[in-house]
This record gives C-alpha cells, sequence and structure tokens, in this order.
C-alpha cells in the first residue's frame, strides 16, 4: 500500500472500514493538498478507489470528486435515478433489473467523469463499474503520461483489489430460471472482476501455490491497432490466451497477460488525414505539430475502443498494465533500442528496394502488401542488336512484360548463360525502345530458359529480383517512376522527355502505341497476374529503389534461427520451425523507416549549416546530439531531426521488454515477467513480428523475448471460405455475442482449434455452443435446486472444495464411483491438454462428459436416490452420497469448464454452498488437481458404466423399433457373461428400470451361458459379445429380406470404419498422440470390432431363415439398427421420443438432398439454362419437398426448445420450396436463386442440428484429437 499512503489516499481506506459499520453516513477527505487539474490519471485512481469502497457497502449512496480533484465525497444520493458527469447535461440511468443490477453503464456517461450519482439498488454496481471502467481510462493516459504516473495507477489497483465487494447481486440472488440468461450475467460479472483486482498477477498471493510453485506465467498480448474493431481474428487470439491466463491462474502461477494498443502508423494518420480532407485542408496545410494535434486529440475520442471490445470477449488481462506504443516510457525504449542498435553496427542508412505506396507516400511492410489475381497482358517487343557504331542490326531478342512503362528504366538484358539461342550475343549491346540507349546483355543463372522467351530485361530500380541481379553485375539504377506514381524527370536524360509527368497507367498506354508505331512491338496476350496492392489505400504498390534505413539481420536472424533449433523456443505446430528458417535464411536487410508523421520518429540529426557535410547524429534526444554535433562541427552547428518515422513493427518487436520496464533491467516487472512464457499470435505475423521480437530480444537484452510460441489459423466461414464483405460470409463477433453470448462464442471458436489450421465456424456451431451453455446452467440448477430442496433433512453439509478420501470413494455405489472416476480422468487429460497448449481436444472431452455422462445419465440415476417417486430419499445414506457426488462432480466441471467459458461457469459456481475460506471467485480458486492430491479411480467401474449406457441405449432403441411407448414398463431380461458385472446390474435395478422405462419388479439378470433360445413374443438384442438383453415386443410383420439388406448395410459401413480406424492407429499415432486421444481411439477399434462380430452373427442367422416363416426370437438382430447408437455418448432421457435406428435413412436422403440442390444452383449460374433444365428444375423441387417428411419424422426425436426450433424451420422450409416454383414456372434466375440461397441455409441449418440433437450414424473418431 505504500503507492496508495504516497497518494494520499490511504485514510480514503481506513474512512472505509470504518464506514462499513455506518450504512448512511457521509465521508470527506483531502486526498491530495495538491490541486489535480488537467491529472486525469489522480481522478481516476481516486475515483476507482471510491468505487471499490462503495460497492463493498450498500449503504454508501454516491461518489464526489471535485472538478478540481481535491476532495472525495460519499453521501446521500438524490431522488431522481442519475448517472451524472460535472459539467455535463444529465443522462437518464441505465434501466434496473432483476437482482437490484443495472443492465449497462454507457462507457460515455463513465470514463472521465468527476460525480456519479445512481438509484440505491443500483448502487454497488455502479461503484464497481466506476472505478473499473474512471481506472481503465486513466491507466490508458497515465501510460502516455509515463512511469510515475503509471506507478499511482498501479497502487490504487492494489487497494481496490483489497475491497471486499461481493459478487453482483444479478448474479447470485434470486431463483435461477429455466434459461441461461447471457445478458444478466456477462456485463456484471466482468466488471466485479476487474475491480476486484482477479486479473492482475499479484492475485496469486491469495491462492495457495500450484503443483510447481508460484512460478510467473506471462503472455504479451498482441497489441491491436488503436482504430481498431473487433473481429474473428481478434475473438480467436482472445479466447486462446484467456484460456491459457484463466487456467494458469487457477493453477496457482503468478499469471500477467498483459495487454496494449499499437499506434498503426498508416490506419492512424489515414482516417485523420480523411477528417482534414473533409475539412478542405491536408496535413501538409496544417503543419506537423498541428497535425499530431489532431491525431492525439482523435486518439483520446475514439480511439481504443477494441480495448472496450476485448473485455465483451472476457479478456482477463491485467488493465493496470496496459501499454501504447506511443506512450512517455515505450516511446523512449524504442529511442534507446535504436541507439543501442546503431551502436552495435545493425541499423545503416542505404539505397535499397521497398514497397512503395504512391497514394499514402510512403514505404510500406510486405504485411501491408495484398496480392490480387488481376487479368493483364503479356506485352512482347523486340530488344534490337546494336553494333559497332550503336546502329540497330537485323538481329533482335524478344523480350516480354507485364509493365512496358519500366523499359525506360532498363539496364539490361539478362540471358541464361548456357542457352543456345543468345550464347553468341553474351557481352553485346542492344537498344533500349524510344531511347535509343545501348545496354548490355548479361548472362545469370537467375534466368529460366524454358519460361517465356528465356531472356529478360533488367529494370533494377523498379524490381526487387532485378535488383539483386543488377548487383551482381554492377548495373546502373534508373528510377523513372517518382513518388507520386508518376514518370520522373530522369527519363528526359535518357532520352525520353515525351513520358515525363505522365501517370504509370497512362505512360503504358502511350509508350506501347509508340512501341507499335515504331514496328518494335511484336504482340499482346492476355494474361493473369498477381498484382501487388497496398492493404491500406488499395492502388498498386510500386518496387522502388529508395533511401531508407535499415536493421542488418545477418546475426540477428541467425541467432533466432539457433533459438529454435536448439530447444530455447518451442514452435507450435512443428512444422513451422522449417518456415521460421526458411524465412530467416535469407537474412534480408529490414527497412525501418517510414514517411508518415505518426509514430516513433527517427532518433537521427543533420547539420543544416555545414555544407558538404554527410555526417549525421543518433543519439537519445536533441540536446545529446547536439552536444555531439558541437564536438564534431563545432559550437555554431544547427541540427534538424529526420522528419521520417520508425515502422511500427519495430517498436511493436520490442514488446515482450519494454512493456515490463525496459530499458530499466532493475524494474521489479522486468525482473520477474521477463522473458516471458507463451506468444500466440496468428501464423500470418510469423516472421513479420514474432521473428522481429526474437531477434530484437536476443539482440538488446540477450534471451529468448519467450519460451513457446503458439500459432493459431485464420477464422473462416463454416465451408471453409475466408470471410469477406464481398462473400457476405463475415461473422461479427459483436453480433455473435449479443445473440448467442460470450461463451457460446467462445467455445464455438475454441472447439475446432488447431494450432496452424484455419477454423470454420457457422451458425450451427454457435447455436450447438450456446446449447451447451444453457445445459451446464440446467445441470447446475437442477443439482442446486435438490440440495436446497433437502436443507433440514440432509445427514451432511458440502462445501466448495471438498473432496473424497480414498475409503470414502470404496464405499460409494458403483455408479458413483464410475462417475468421480470419469472425472479424474478427464482432470487428468484436461490438465495435460492445457500444459500442453492443447484446446480442442478437452473441449470435446469436457462436453461429452459433462452433457452425456454426467447429464444424460448420472443426473438421471441421482433421482432413484434423492427424489421419493421414484423410491429415493434425500435424507438417507445414499442420497447423502449422491448429494455429494453430484455437488462435487459440478464444481469440478465447472473448474474445468471456467477456462473456456467464464461466464456461465462462474454464474452457477456462485451459487454452490459456499465455506468461510472458500475463494471470492471461480476465477482464483484452485485448480483440482493442484490442491487434491492423488485422484482416486476405478476403471473397472468406469467400465460397467459404459456397458449400463450402451445396454440402456440398445433398450431404448429395440422399444422405438417396435414402437413401445414411453410410458410402458416392460419386463427384461439380461444375460451376462461377467459374474460382477452381473451384481452390478442387480444392485442397480431400480436405476436401470428408471433409465430404460422398465419394470423394476420384473427385471432379471442371468449368466450367459443359461440364456437358451429366446421365447415366443421376445425379442433379443445383443450388446456384445458378452451381453444380451430380452424384452417381450407386440407382434408384428417383418420383411425378412428387407431387414438383411439393412444388416448387410450396416455391416459393410461397420467393416469401413474399422479399417479407416485401424490405418489411423500407426507408430506415429501410438508416439505423439495425446494419451486420451489415444485411449479414445483404441477403445473405438475393440467397440467396433465387437460390433462387426455381433452384426455378422445376427446377419447370418437372419439368412438362414430367408424363405421360411420368420420367428420373432430369430429375428432379435433386428434391434441391431441400434448398434449405431451404442457409443456411451447416447442420450438418456427418452420421455420425450428418441431418434429411430431408422432415421439414419432419412438422414441420408436429407443429406444427398441438399448436396445435389447446391449442386443444382451451381449448373444454373454458371451454364445458359435451357427449357428442359427448367422442366427438371421443378420436378427437383417435388422431390425436394418431399424432404419435410424425412425432417419431421427425425425431429420426433428432438426435445425440448430444438424440437419446436426443428418444427419452425421445416415449415419455413416447405413454405419457401413452395414458392420456388414460381420463378421456376416463369425461368427467373434471378429470383429463383434467391429461393435457392435460402432453402440451402434451412438445409444446412437442420443438418447442424441433427449433428448436435442426434446420434451420429458414425462411430466418432475426431481427427482433432489425434493431432
Amino acid at each position: 500500500m505504500t503507492g496508495a499512503a504516497e497518494m494520499g489516499i490511504q485514510p480514503l481506506l481506513q474512512a472505509d472500514a470504518r464506514a462499513a459499520a455506518e450504512p448512511c453516513r457521509s465521508v470527506e477527505m483531502r486526498a491530495s493538498p495538491e490541486p489535480m487539474t488537467g491529472r486525469p490519471a489522480r481522478r481516476a485512481a481516486l475515483l476507482g478507489v471510491a468505487g471499490a469502497a462503495l460497492g463493498s457497502h450498500a449503504g454508501l449512496r454516491a461518489i464526489q470528486v471535485r472538478p478540481d480533484g481535491a476532495a472525495f465525497t460519499s453521501g446521500a444520493a438524490p431522488s431522481a435515478p442519475l448517472v451524472r458527469a460535472a459539467g455535463a447535461r444529465e443522462e437518464p440511468a441505465a434501466r434496473p433489473r432483476r437482482g437490484g443490477g443495472v443492465r449497462r453503464l454507457a462507457a460515455r456517461s463513465v470514463v472521465g467523469t468527476g460525480s456519479v450519482a445512481v438509484a440505491p439498488a443500483a448502487c454497488a454496481l455502479v461503484a464497481a463499474a466506476v472505478g473499473a471502467a474512471q481506472r481503465r481510462r486513466g491507466a490508458r493516459r497515465a501510460a502516455a503520461a509515463g512511469p510515475r504516473a503509471r506507478a499511482r495507477c498501479a497502487a490504487v489497483a492494489e487497494a481496490a483489489a483489497t475491497s471486499e465487494a461481493p459478487c453482483p447481486e444479478s448474479v447470485t440472488e434470486g431463483p435461477m430460471p429455466g434459461r441461461y440468461d447471457f445478458e444478466v450475467v456477462e456485463r456484471d460479472l466482468y466488471t466485479w472482476w476487474e475491480s476486484r483486482g482477479f486479473f492482475r498477477p499479484e492475485v496469486a498471493d491469495s491462492m495457495p501455490p500450484g503443483p510447481d510453485g508460484p512460478k510467473p506465467y506471462v503472455l504479451p498480448m498482441p497489441p491491436p491497432n488503436v482504430t481498431g474493431r473487433l473481429h474473428m481474428g481478434h475473438a480467436m487470439f482472445a479466447s486462446l490466451q484467456d484460456v491459457l491466463a484463466r487456467f494458469h491462474r487457477m493453477y496457482g502461477h503468478r499469471t500477467l497477460w498483459l495487454p496494449g494498443m499499437d499506434h498503426a502508423g498508416i490506419a492512424t494518420q489515414m482516417l485523420v488525414e480523411r477528417q482534414l480532407a473533409s475539412e478542405g485542408t491536408s496535413r501538409q496545410a496544417v503543419g506537423r505539430d498541428a497535425f499530431l494535434e489532431r491525431v492525439w486529440a482523435w486518439k483520446e475520442e475514439k480511439g481504443g475502443a477494441i480495448v472496450e471490445q476485448l473485455r465483451r470477449i472476457g479478456a482477463s488481462c491485467d488493465w493496470t498494465r496496459e501499454q501504447f506504443t506511443l506512450s512517455e516510457h515505450m516511446t523512449g525504449a524504442v529511442i534507446e533500442a535504436f541507439v543501442r542498435l546503431h551502436e552495435m553496427g545493425a541499423i545503416f542508412r542505404g539505397q535499397r528496394m521497398v514497397n512503395w505506396s504512391p497514394v499514402l507516400q510512403t514505404a510500406v511492410s510486405d504485411l501491408e502488401v495484398e496480392y490480387a489475381e488481376q487479368n493483364g497482358f503479356l506485352y512482347h517487343f523486340k530488344y534490337v542488336v546494336a553494333g559497332a557504331d550503336g546502329q540497330p542490326e537485323d538481329e533482335h531478342i524478344p523480350v516480354a512484360t507485364t509493365r512496358p512503362e519500366t523499359i525506360l528504366g532498363d539496364s539490361a538484358v539478362c540471358v541464361h548463360p548456357e542457352d543456345p539461342r543468345y550464347q553468341h550475343l553474351i557481352g553485346r549491346e542492344v537498344l533500349v525502345p524510344m531511347q535509343g540507349r545501348r545496354i548490355p546483355v548479361i548472362a545469370d543463372e537467375y534466368v529460366d530458359r524454358e519460361f517465356g522467351t528465356g531472356a529478360l530485361k533488367i529494370t533494377p530500380a523498379h524490381d526487387f529480383n532485378d535488383f539483386e541481379i543488377a548487383q551482381r553485375h554492377d548495373l546502373p539504377f534508373h528510377v523513372v517512376i517518382g513518388l507520386d506514381g508518376s514518370i520522373s524527370n530522369s527519363v528526359e536524360e535518357l532520352g525520353s522527355p515525351q513520358y515525363v509527368g505522365l501517370d504509370r497507367a497512362e505512360c503504358r498506354r502511350k509508350l506501347w502505341a509508340d512501341l507499335e508505331a515504331e514496328g518494335v512491338a511484336l504482340k499482346t496476350e492476355d494474361h493473369l497476374q498477381r498484382v501487388p496492392l497496398s492493404q491500406r489505400s488499395g492502388e498498386v504498390i510500386e518496387p522502388m529503389l529508395s533511401d531508407q534505413w535499415f536493421v542488418s539481420t545477418e546475426d540477428m536472424a541467425q541467432r533466432a534461427m539457433d533459438a529454435v533449433e536448439s530447444g530455447d523456443i518451442r514452435i507450435q505446430p512443428e512444422r513451422y520451425k522449417k518456415i521460421w528458417r526458411g524465412w530467416l535464411q535469407e537474412k534480408q536487410p529490414w527497412c525501418i523507416s517510414r514517411q508518415l508523421w505518426w509514430g516513433h520518429r527517427i532518433p537521427v540529426y543533420y547539420p543544416t549549416n555545414k555544407p558538404g557535410s554527410d555526417r549525421y547524429f543518433v543519439a537519445r534526444s536533441e540536446a545529446e546530439a547536439l552536444t555531439q554535433a558541437r564536438q564534431e562541427l563545432g559550437d555554431d552547428v544547427e541540427l534538424r531531426q529526420d522528419p521520417d518515422v520508425l515502422d511500427t513493427w519495430f517498436s511493436s518487436g520490442l514488446w515482450p521488454f519494454t512493456t515490463v520496464g525496459w530499458p530499466d533491467e532493475s524494474a521489479d516487472d522486468y525482473k520477474t515477467f521477463y522473458p516471458a512464457t507463451m506468444l500466440e499470435t496468428g501464423y500470418d505475423i510469423l516472421f513479420f513480428w514474432v521473428a522481429r521480437m526474437v531477434m530484437m530480444g536476443l539482440a538488446l537484452t540477450d534471451r529468448s523475448p519467450f519460451s513457446e510460441i503458439y500459432l493459431h489459423g485464420l477464422v473462416r466461414d463454416e465451408k471453409g471460405q475466408k470471410m469477406s464483405k464481398t462473400k457476405g460470409n463475415v461473422v461479427d463477433p459483436l453480433e455473435s455475442i449479443a445473440v448467442y453470448g460470450t461463451d457460446a462464442l467462445r467455445f464455438a471458436l475454441l472447439t475446432s482449434s488447431v494450432p496452424g489450421v484455419d477454423t470454420p465456424l457457422g451458425k450451427g456451431m454457435l447455436d450447438n455452443a450456446k446449447s451447451f451453455a444453457n445445459k451446464i446452467w440446467n445441470v447446475g440448477r437442477f443439482i442446486i435446486t435438490e440440495y436446497e430442496k433437502s436443507e433440514g433433512s440432509r445427514t451432511g453439509a458440502y462445501t466448495t472444495g471438498m473432496s473424497f478420501t480414498e475409503e470414502e470413494f470404496k464405499a460409494m455405489p458403483w455408479p458413483e464411483r464410475a462417475v468421480i472416476s470419469k472425472l479424474h480422468g478427464l482432470v487428468q487429460n484436461v490438465t495435460q491438454a492445457l500444459m500442453d497448449n492443447s484446446f480442442a481436444p478437452p473441449t470435446k472431452a469436457l462436453k461429452e462428459f459433462v452433457q452425456e455422462d454426467f447429464a444424460s445419465w448420472y443426473l438421471e440415476i441421482s433421482k432413484t436416490r434423492l427424489q421419493e417417486h421414484l423410491g429415493g430419499d434425500a435424507a438417507s445414506a445414499e442420497g447423502a452420497i449422491s448429494q455429494r457426488v453430484l455437488l462435487y462432480a459440478l464444481e469440478v466441471s465447472l473448474k474445468l469448464l471456467h477456462p473456456f467459458m467464464p461466464f456461465v461457469t462462474e454464474a452457477v459456481w456462485q451459487r454452490l454452498p459456499r465455506g468461510e475460506s472458500a475463494a471470492p471467485s471461480l476465477m482464483i480458486s484452485p485448480w483440482t488437481e493442484s490442491n487434491s492430491g492423488a485422484l482416486v479411480r476405478d476403471e473397472g467401474a468406469e467400465g460397467w458404466y459404459t456397458k449400463m449406457c450402451n445396454l440402456v441405449s440398445q433398450i431404448r432403441n429395440t422399444r422405438a423399433e417396435h414402437n413401445i411407448p414411453p410410458k410402458e414398463r416392460v419386463p427384461l431380461t439380461f444375460w451376462c457373461d461377467d459374474a460382477a458385472f452381473q451384481e452390478a446390474l442387480q444392485a442397480e435395478s431400480s436405476a436401470m428400470a428408471w433409465l430404460a422405462r422398465a419394470d423394476a419388479e420384473r427385471i432379471e439378470v442371468g449368466a450367459f451361458g443359461g440364456r437358451g433360445t429366446a421365447a415366443e413374443g421376445v425379442v433379443r438384442t445383443v450388446v456384445s459379445e458378452d451381453l444380451e438383453v430380452d424384452m417381450p415386443v407386440p407382434e408384428a410383420a417383418v420383411d425378412v429380406e428387407k431387414e438383411v439388406q439393412r444388416l448387410t448395410k450396416q455391416l459393410d459401413w461397420i467393416t469401413g470404419q474399422l479399417e479407416s480406424t485401424e490405418k489411423k492407429i500407426t507408430p506415429s499415432f501410438l508416439e505423439k498422440a495425446p494419451p486420451f486421444a489415444r485411449d479414445k481411439v483404441l477403445q473405438k477399434k475393440e467397440e467396433l470390432s465387437q460390433q462387426k462380430v455381433a452384426v455378422a452373427g445376427q446377419l447370418e442367422e437372419l439368412r438362414q431363415t430367408q424363405g421360411q416363416p420368420a420367428r420373432r426370437d430369430v429375428l432379435a438382430g433386428l434391434a441391431l439398427g441400434a448398434m449405431f447408437a451404442s457409443s456411451p455418448a447416447a442420450r438418456a432421457n427418452v420421455g420425450e421420443g428418441d431418434v429411430l435406428p431408422q432415421g439414419a435413412r432419412q438422414e441420408d436422403r436429407i443429406r444427398k438432398g441438399a448436396d445435389a440442390w447446391k449442386k443444382l444452383g451451381e449448373k444454373l449460374t454458371t451454364t445458359q439454362v435451357s427449357d428442359d433444365e427448367w422442366t427438371n428444375t421443378q420436378g427437383f423441387l417435388r422431390r425436394l419437398y418431399g424432404l419435410n417428411d424425412d425432417m419431421s419424422y427425425l425431429a420426433r426425436g428432438f426435445k425440448g426448445d430444438k424440437r419446436k426450433g426443428a418444427e419452425k424451420l421445416i415449415e419455413s422450409f416447405k413454405k419457401q420450396v413452395k414458392q420456388a416454383d414460381k420463378p421456376a414456372k416463369a425461368k427467373d434466375l434471378e429470383k429463383f436463386m434467391t429461393f435457392h440461397k435460402e432453402i440451402t441455409g434451412y438445409l444446412n441449418n437442420f443438418t447442424d442440428m441433427l449433428s448436435d440433437v442426434v446420434e451420429d450414424l458414425a462411430f466418432e473418431v475426431e481427427d482433432v484429437d489425434i493431432v
């Protein structure tokens, strides 16, 4: 609290403690004797602490900071509910909502205010929001103001972190509704997390250390542009990094996720230049200083919106340490880095090729150049051979170019030294068309003899490859295209003055016309070419020779390569090591100067009054430069600073170490948090940013800036296409959050995230993720409700953090042991996956456990322990054990899920019964494995659990095959070869009866060897080689031939799946796959093998009855259609109806119909549509309409809202298909394709529903689990 005392706010904190006992009082403290006018960081600091204090006791009703900032007052609120900024118009407060909170605090009503008054019910939340918002703005301004202001903000954050503001009532109070309302939860929770200081690494001091101690875990955030708006790329990196930050924080590591913003030189300058242009002026007209003032004003007013948007995605960054690349500290660090690198001899000024933007009037980096496929021409012309007297001869060399205007700057014609066509001309001269200049014919092995004419024109000043050739052959450089893209005056000296001043494109047309007139042109031909375009301004980039500042990367690149090769830095995925080496081996000079005004001005100074002097001075300040210059050039020397600024990638290349205090290597943050641990970013900037950070870090700190590099892919649409506005397939993350919630968006992205691979994202994935969030909520609601119902009758209490001893575990019934054992296996797998930076496999494993093993199976079993109408008793010993298992499994599942879905997990966890020593938030509660010691397992019980799930799934499908109503309780006889499992089934007969909707009084278990032949009227279902079940079914006529065909097809499918699975089990897979992925595939192989044997046996038995009267006991194999749903993931709640096994056929027809429909659209739009094709299209529509029967059939197996949604979708589908018939008859292609697009969407949405709701007819062996 030293910082708080220095600021004069320690009395405030003490007053807050006194005020807690006096809820309705006013507190006034003088924070500092000095005025605070113009000191936003301090006002933000005071109000931040006030917000934290006010949030801790609802009696305080208002916060007041006088305009001079000298006093702090808290007292009664006015009657009207307002959020008021001092000196500003009054604005109505946000609408109140249940739980006493407010729906939203408008940032512009809170950030920067000096006075806030709110309705009493909203007081605590407003206080926390004001505190957080003020600190955010204050921290950003303080970042630009220097280290003193940042220290103050850190002290305030430290003080705020000591407050005891409770979790918002909107999250914790009132009954849990039937659906998860993310709008109620997300904003309030995030504000509370931030106001409590949970995002700061210092929070680790209040947590138990992890298994490997409280070591630092540091994630530097790739700084988004200050001009940026959240897109899916940001959502992806924020989700991935937040998973790592939250996991390592819970694991006990001192976690720092360090955020910030990049000043975005070109993008920001362009925005302000456009503003000036709209006012009828320009930056040149207003001057540099005035222009920079405008840019800073824009940045303060509108810049940094993306920071707030990152909060919407749930980013748990330490915002008190937020950095900006143009802050005072960062600017000083950048200058220091330039000076040191220059002193090392790594920075030099020289002429090199650059990407020049004529519109922006600056060099741009390779990353700011986009290539587009454009139709153009290849221009063939003659280079006439010159005689000894310089006159043209009859012989010529044919040359082709896509840019005739560059002929004016040619310095040579180049051929391969072994090309027999031109060997006799090597060393001769040719004449430049329209100039008559003589240039040499040279030989270089760079030329490809087989490509084109085998001869190249060399324009060294306007082509990167030509520049390299010219250097090897000592050719002259002629810059013939000026900075504005027009032909320069230099062509006059070269012999073609008629082209001076023409635009590049205009010159091309005129020059080619002149060549044709002179008889030098040979031909033009169509040519598809890759054209470099400026990412920012869109015009064609001009490769140009220019005087610029460069970094020599020779030594730095080698050190960066060595760091990866030695293992000092690990790259995921590993295949990018080759790309890393390939890029760095080139060791090209890096152009770091930009002809802009917004950015870090190059710290180089030139004498202005010493004619003939070519000296320049590199210094940390103008005063230091002047001292150097006077020593060399005399006391009268005058200096001017280089007008250029540094490339944005130069300053961001220093990010990992400058953000923690460098060049002050004694700074606490630098000593604690450098080097960083993980650098997570997109693979597309591996070279542009990541490699440069490594090079700069090694050069300036002599250490690798981080030890791990994780590269994520691009986010694409559900078809794998790049998102673009022109395609209309852009998915806006903020819109997605508004519709689906933050957790759903994060989970949808993470479920498909594989390092280095692009991630598809579609509506179906978002729907599924939203459904899963709701499932988590409802699982929690059921468990918490059952626990609350038993209050007063239960024998023991449960609080968060409790676990089971080995003795308690062994004493449990076997289903409880199985669930806990599976959960403990999940803990181990998820922990290891996150340690390995693996994201998709744990999301799938977590969803499978929570949604299937836990929710669909054990929750149903627990009802037989707790609910009286099923024979349960919550007050019994068995009921108490079940409740403890439910609460324990829920809490551990919430912890495992929290890094992926932070909001819904925190909202549920906050309602769990908690002890006095419990953490205030799930996000700082210890990770399960880090504090529970050995995680007990019982693999035998797990095996029984899987068998039981398979068994019940088979029974349900047999019931469905024979149309047995869900309410009808049937007798069952189990035939089991495993004596222990026989006893297990008998012990859980009541649970089996409930799950299978059977008659508990008529369940029998017998030895497998004594089963004999099934009785008349009984169908025998084969579950596995050693487990069968008999069930009486009603009489029904059976088409034996049809069933043989079905089982044959089923056997072929199983065989194919088995072969496919076996192919994946390679030595490499067994060695490299994560353990749980490997075990899953091996288990799948075993299941498929058993199913193949069982189906083949039943098929053979059925074939023997063909041509004979069929007995239903022989037709037991009919129920084997359920093999397609025999995975333990089969759903348990059959009361509302299951999807029937025959659904495989319906689904197949729907998917094939959808594919054919898409192909029809492609055909109609790419060919001339004939009358016959329109007639066929009408027939297609009638067949397509028939799919609604298949869709309706499958929808019978959907449940709740999913079923309603499917029924609504089917009705819309039918309507659209009917309406599409009209434009088909009218042969109106444009209108028909509008319907085609909508119908395609309905088909896609329905198949997406099937992926989530219906058990897929494939045994799921996800490739992502094997990566």
